[in-house]
């Protein structure tokens, strides 16, 4: 039996009522909500839309959402209290419809203000920096080995036509950038964030370029360095495990790929004064950078998400016309741009499915089911933001003026 109302419906998990009517709001799709006791409840837009379904097994995840919004449905997830059996269809749904299924329940202040206070206080100072990159990143070489493609490249792709391969995808990124930057064979660029080296490893290999990149993050030079190595580019490419604050020099092209978004609010005029200094009058700097919409910029600054909380502590996204202001600011001037969010959406599933596929060799490298969902539900919602529309990715390129 399918129920389209709590009315007369008695012993029903506390606030699942006043959840349940708020998701009765929806335009689009079908979202299914079962109680532990069986009993399903049905939400359904007028329009076409992802059909989702969500399973309960802990009734408090009702209470939780009223109380810490949507970061503690969240975490509810992660502890095993809700599953879905197409988190990428319910999370599709999620972002479809924002206003009613985000901002619908923005928690408590007192609790936001605390998860405000704990997001501050792992702010990017130089050593903190090097503490929230490791959190991440060195989780292993062999753990993001096992599910990124086969050039180790962490961030979207550029996809031309539906049966591009992820690793052409990535190259075409690379591609896009070094055209971005406007250099010639032989000149020297700056890239901010190396990874694990395969910007690197393309420019000076396919582009003649010399480059110097800079990491916080030991595990990934150890790597890069290697990769490096092995191409036989040694002589092209320097890696450094250095902090892009203390970089010295002048380049002809500043590149930087999903660091950004790493760098924390407090240091993003530093970052913009960085990219100035770095680059020689009259040349170009080529970023690509994860933004959301402008409108929503004030509302996501005022609180903390499960993606600041849980995978990239000390990070903050800017909007676009932020980082037009800060570009401005810096005495930087915007040359060109281009967004291109579908194909994150697709780089990110096709991470998940990997993820997935490749799940027995991650857990032996000791990782537990608890991690699984944290990484699931992470790669989800990106994917599900890019798609929405609600989060981009963007390659801008500006020049410092000569």
């Amino acid at each position: 039996m399918i129920l389209t109302g709590t009315e007369g419906q008695d012993d029903l998990p506390r606030y699942f009522a006043q959840v349940f009517e708020m998701t009765r709001m929806i335009r689009h799709g079908r979202l299914d909500i079962v109680l532990p006791d069986g009993r399903r409840f049905r939400a359904a837009g007028g329009a076409p839309g992802p059909q989702a379904e969500i399973r309960i097994h802990d009734p408090d995840c009702f209470a939780r959402l009223i109380r810490e919004g949507d970061l503690g449905f969240s975490e509810a997830y992660v502890e095993g209290g809700w599953s879905s059996p197409d988190l990428l269809a319910l999370l599709d749904l999620v972002h479809d419809e924002v206003e009613v299924l985000f901002d619908g329940f923005p928690g408590r202040g007192l609790l936001r203000t605390y998860e405000r206070l704990r997001h501050w206080l792992r702010a990017n100072t130089r050593a903190q920096a090097r503490r929230n990159i490791s959190h991440h990143y060195d989780l292993g070489n062999d753990f993001y080995a096992l599910w990124l493609d086969p050039s180790m490249t962490y961030s979207s792709a550029l996809f031309e036509g539906s049966q591009q391969s992820l690793e052409a995808a990535q190259r075409r990124k690379y591609e896009s950038l070094v055209d971005r930057m406007g250099v010639r064979p032989d000149e020297h660029v700056l890239e901010i964030g190396c990874g694990w080296g395969g910007f690197a490893q393309y420019a000076a290999a396919e582009r003649g370029l010399k480059v110097t990149g800079l990491t916080i993050s030991r595990e990934q030079l150890d790597y890069a360095r290697a990769r490096i190595a092995r191409a036989g580019l040694s002589e092209r490419v320097e890696l450094q495990l250095l902090d892009y604050r203390d970089a010295r020099g002048q380049y002809d092209g500043v590149a930087s790929i999903e660091m950004f978004e790493a760098v924390g609010e407090r240091y993003w005029p530093v970052y913009f004064d960085a990219l100035r200094d770095r680059l020689r009058p009259g040349r170009q700097a080529a970023l690509q950078v994860i933004t959301l919409q402008d409108h929503r910029f004030a509302q996501y600054r005022g609180g903390v998400d499960f993606i600041q909380k849980y995978i990239f502590p000390g990070g903050m996204l800017p909007s676009p016309g932020v980082l037009r202001r800060l570009s401005e600011q810096a005495g930087l001037r915007l040359t060109g741009q281009m967004a291109f969010g579908d194909s994150y959406s697709r780089t990110l599933r096709q991470w998940h499915a990997s993820f997935n596929a490749r799940w027995d060799e991650v857990a032996r490298l000791g990782f537990d089911a608890r991690f699984r969902r944290m990484w699931n539900f992470y790669l989800c919602a990106c994917a599900s933001t890019f798609r929405s529309g609600n989060c981009d990715v963007t390659q801008f390129s500006m020049i410092r003026p000569a």
